[in-house]
């Protein structure tokens, strides 16, 4: 048994969530709800899923000339 592509990219969001709120990614990983797909793969039923502020990103202020 394997973990399809949207297992593998659910996993990748809780790790970019826990590293972001600076929280422990195993309660976020005890939540999956596993279902296995038509392929025999594993697919998470409740990915995770968070926004972030507009504020977290600074807006870039470089101007560039020319082919760049």
């Amino acid at each position: 048994m394997k973990l399809s592509n949207q297992a593998l990219g659910s996993i990748m969001i809780a790790l970019q969530k826990s590293i972001l709120e600076q929280s422990d990614i195993v309660p976020i990983l005890n939540q999956f709800n596993f279902k296995l797909n038509d392929n025999k793969e594993l697919e998470v039923d409740n990915p995770p899923n968070f926004t972030m502020d507009k504020e977290f990103f600074k807006p870039e202020n470089n101007k560039t000339t020319g082919s760049d």
